[in-house]
């Protein structure tokens, strides 16, 4: 996890374009990673809207809502894989072989997804994809990391997350693009392939991470490249500094032992790593449990949820979500060094449950006040409920062609309704709550909290607890809008953010300005949470008295 988002300011940010304007390379070496980045937004993103048509394309979709939730949640099923072996790859073969690995996983299932002519295909391209979004998520961001010059480091390392939310609304965009394209939804699965071809062959003219090297013993590659990073007087103190740092992992590593579940056992038996993990895994569910991804992969049916039914309409209303996503995520840089990582986190939490709140208001309001079905239409589906009980489902076609004859929106579950305009400016209040605060922190914090040695353990545990969580919501949500409606899921997901808001207070310390000594002396001896969402350490107050 070196290469988690770091804080970036804006002098780092002057300094980043300063750099790479003299240093072209850095940058093309950062851009050329940065699209695995662009890849996991996309293709996490874009299944929102191929949804729509893919229930149009497959009945049994259409009438199947856990074929849909399997659909989705696939890929997030694969990226627990990917994540798990991505870590393993990257030390036994290397960050660029990592990367042109999630290419051709990238590229693959977008060829299946495309080319699938059932269900069960695109079920197994998006695990595909999945496994090439978690490989992607830890090697492109450690990649960046590894080969940049460490003042302009976080600045680099954090387009990273800003190209992930900018896949998403491309992915959007994309969407609404091919709406009327013959074949939509393969056009808008298939083109991922794209931009993975691109990055792959970028890669192969790019070296591999310097630091890897050098820990591999190929010291004169690894001086090669960051004689290319580095102005001349600077290379034999980065050797130097590397050199130190490598000699002092592997002689942490000798003390702790090189199996992972050593590993873990030696940092559950750590107090300070345990109360890190409390922090980081805390943080990594809240942001999974607010609901974020069922609003990023089901906005469009959200959308229609709230009575927009044209396909078109709900992409065009939800590329808002997405685009509000992406300027959050811009905000954080600017704002999480100023007003820190826990306050951050914990007024978003409080927009996020408000929002959450007036949601599921707004939704019970458009359900109660939707438009009755015109009486045509209605006769049909009397006449059709007696073929149903025969002839078990035959008349999807008939109902919609019936629609569409007297120029009716065809959408079986949604009506067109006055409040639908301030359900989806409430999607919009809440995407502006959550990205800026719990979009971003989580990841921040989790790059900070942990020691040195354990920063792997810790780092990868919170990462899977993320994912995991992340499956559990995408997989349950349209069945839970069967089961509670609407309203009743929004008002889950406010209960489980309160919680979320309720163990942030109490297990998460503030890490702002806190070099990664101060933060672990601050966890060995405990912190007091306070009102002003400062940190105050155990025995502080006795110490000034």
């Amino acid at each position: 996890m070196e290469g988690g988002i770091s804080k970036p300011d804006k002098t780092e940010f002057t300094e980043c374009w300063r750099t790479s304007w003299k240093t072209p390379y850095i940058m093309r070496l950062a851009l050329s990673a940065g699209i695995g980045g662009l890849l996991f937004g996309y293709d996490t993103g874009v299944i929102s809207g191929a949804l729509l048509y893919i229930r149009d394309d497959f009945k049994s979709v259409d009438r199947q809502t856990w074929l849909q939730e399997t659909i989705v949640s696939m890929a997030v099923a694969g990226a627990i894989i990917g994540a798990a072996f991505g870590g393993w790859m990257n030390d036994k073969y290397g960050r660029k072989k990592s990367i042109l690995l999630a290419d051709l996983l990238f590229f693959c299932g977008a060829i299946v997804m495309c080319a699938a002519p059932a269900p069960w295909m695109i079920i197994i391209g998006r695990v595909l994809v999945g496994l090439g979004v978690g490989m992607a998520s830890m090697t492109a961001p450690l990649y960046i990391s590894e080969a940049s010059p460490a003042r302009i480091r976080g600045a680099l390392v954090s387009t990273n997350g800003l190209l992930i939310t900018g896949g998403q609304f491309l992915a959007y965009l994309i969407n609404l693009a091919f709406t009327k394209a013959p074949g939509t939804w393969r056009w808008m699965v298939g083109i991922a392939g794209v931009p993975a071809l691109v990055q792959f062959f970028l890669m192969l003219s790019l070296p591999e991470s310097p630091r890897w090297l050098y820990r591999n013993d190929k010291i004169k590659e690894a001086r090669a490249i960051l004689e290319k990073i580095y102005p001349s007087n600077e290379v034999e103190e980065e050797i130097k500094a590397l050199q130190s740092s490598i000699e002092a992992e592997k002689a942490e590593e000798g003390s702790i032992g090189d199996g992972f579940f050593s590993k873990l056992k030696s940092a559950w038996g750590n107090v300070v790593v345990r109360r890190g993990l409390y922090a980081g895994i805390t943080v990594q569910v809240a942001q999974q449990f607010v609901g974020i991804n069922t609003v990023m992969y089901y906005s469009p049916t959200i959308v229609q949820l709230a009575g927009f039914a044209s396909n078109k309409t709900a992409l065009a209303l939800s590329l808002i979500t997405s685009g509000l996503n992406a300027v959050g995520s811009i905000v954080s840089m600017f704002f999480v060094d100023r007003f820190g990582r826990r306050r951050l986190m914990i007024i978003s939490m409080f927009g996020i449950i408000i929002c959450l709140v007036a949601l599921s208001v707004m939704f019970h309001e458009t359900s109660i006040h939707a438009p009755p079905p015109h009486p045509t239409v209605l006769f049909v589906l009397m006449e059709i409920t007696n073929i149903i009980q025969e002839h078990a489902w035959p008349i999807t076609d008939a109902i919609q062609g019936s629609c569409r004859k007297e120029r009716r929106t065809w959408y079986t579950q949604g009506c067109p309704t006055k409040f639908g305009i301030f359900a989806v400016l409430l999607l919009g209040l809440y995407i502006i709550s959550y990205s800026p605060g719990m979009g971003t922190a989580p990841w921040i914090v989790n790059s900070e909290i942990y020691p040195l040695r354990y920063r792997g353990v810790g780092g990868g545990i919170a990462a899977v607890s993320n994912w995991v969580s992340n499956l559990i919501v995408s997989e349950t949500f349209l069945t839970l809008t069967e089961a509670l409606g609407s309203s009743g899921t929004f008002l889950l997901f406010a209960g489980f953010s309160f919680l979320g808001l309720v163990a942030i207070f109490f297990l998460v310390p503030e890490t702002k300005g806190l070099q990664f000594e101060e933060v672990e002396k601050m966890l060995e001896k405990g912190f007091k949470p306070n009102i002003c969402c400062c940190n105050k350490p155990a025995g502080e107050e006795e110490d000034s008295k």
